[in-house]
């Protein structure tokens, strides 16, 4: 049996070539016995290395103790003519890698697809686990845009102090190596979630954060931050510089993107933050005392400024739309802005009443008020006109 062609363990079929990861390659396959499609991962070479057999057993473990639909399914797993293979679920479709050779994608899109590949992470982080090499390559898009994480060939149990290594070769991909990987730190579910916002900083703006030689591509994040453009929708810079802290304890959890993302997904903004708090409300002084012998009308107090709603600016028709409560508020003039229409019939009851001294009128004849003053409004005017004209006497 050679890669390219063949028949493996008298079952599965080989046929094209699907991909070809640093030790192995995976083909379509089929299954003869069930007459179904399969993936089947073959190592290229024979395992003379008790590593390269270590690391293909670990890999087959790992996924068969995982249970999740953003995760590929391992349905068998053996070895043949001294070379381990792995058979799993085919995944129609493409890498996150091909949808983004033609450029950037919608933010609703990247924001959808992350949502389910750090849901698939925070399930795999949960069961003890790190994938450790997330990479648009490992990111298969199925059908209706569902994602699946593939290749947990160099995941590791955590816990598990045995690493199946070898001199010299790279664990992870060193575009998208978490800082500690790079440094040969302490390998923590944060490291997923460092390579995830690369991943999707990558599919929203359509270049590699830290591109060169893989050399050049690993040490220049620990000397900077990758660049998060400012024209990234609400929510998406406070998320991804938070994913790509140099501290893997700043970092936020596979569970929090997850949840993040699928806020954007939804709509909003995301990250959100607490309002400002409002400004107290003042007493304003009442008027000075009288002097003796006349009559002070004390003037109304300014209704109170409407206090600015903050929040991200937004428009166009996907505006969200408002909750029920608040919905059901609006139809409704709040008690509040009771206060204010007060002092607004006060205004206008002074308003009247300087008008009529203005014209001079007599001291106590009901004739002075206007005759469209109403009904309620004239004993009390009267008395202040009557007030006005007897002080000025």
């Amino acid at each position: 049996m050679t890669s390219e062609t063949g028949v493996v363990a008298d079952r599965y079929e080989l046929g094209e070539l699907l991909g070809r990861g640093g030790m192995a390659d995976v083909h379509r396959a089929t299954d003869r016995v069930l007459q179904r499609p399969v993936a089947v991962k073959v190592l290229r070479e024979t395992a003379d290395e008790e590593s390269d057999r270590l690391r293909f057993t670990a890999e087959a473990r790992t996924l068969a103790r995982l249970s999740h639909p953003g995760l590929v399914m391992v349905l068998d797993a053996g070895t043949t003519a001294e070379r381990p293979y792995l058979v799993m679920e085919l995944v129609e479709g493409q890498t996150l890698a091909q949808c983004c050779s033609g450029g950037s994608l919608p933010p609703d899109r990247v924001a959808a697809l992350g949502a389910q590949l750090a849901d698939a992470l925070a399930y795999a982080h949960g069961q003890g686990v790190v994938h450790r090499d997330v990479k648009p390559g490992n990111v298969l898009i199925g059908r209706a845009d569902r994602v699946k994480l593939a290749d947990f060939g160099i995941a590791r149990l955590l816990g598990d102090a045995v690493r199946h290594t070898r001199t010299g070769h790279a664990i992870g991909t060193a575009a998208y190596l978490a800082p500690e990987q790079v440094q040969g730190g302490e390998i923590t579910p944060a490291v997923d979630v460092y390579s995830l916002g690369l991943v999707l900083l990558e599919a929203l703006t359509g270049e590699r954060s830290f591109p060169g030689t893989p050399t050049e591509s690993a040490l220049a994040r620990l000397q900077r931050a990758p660049e998060v453009p400012a024209w990234l929708p609400p929510g998406w810079r406070e998320l991804l510089q938070a994913t790509s802290a140099l501290d893997p304890a700043a970092r936020p959890t596979a569970r929090q993107v997850a949840d993040e993302l699928a806020a954007l997904a939804a709509g909003s903004t995301g990250t959100r933050t607490a309002p400002a708090p409002a400004d107290p409300t003042r007493v304003l002084p009442g008027p000075p005392p009288a002097p003796p012998g006349r009559t002070v009308l004390a003037a109304p107090r300014p209704a109170a400024a409407p206090t600015a709603t903050t929040g991200p600016a937004h428009s166009g028709p996907d505006r969200a739309p408002l909750p029920a409560r608040a919905r059901a508020a609006a139809g409704r003039v709040p008690r509040h802005l009771w206060g204010v229409l007060g002092a607004v019939a006060a205004i206008l009851v002074v308003l009247v009443v300087v008008a009529l001294a203005a014209t001079g009128g007599s001291s106590s004849g009901r004739d002075d008020l206007p005759s469209n003053t109403p009904a309620r409004l004239r004993q009390p005017l009267q008395d202040l006109h009557d007030a006005v004209h007897g002080g000025a006497s």
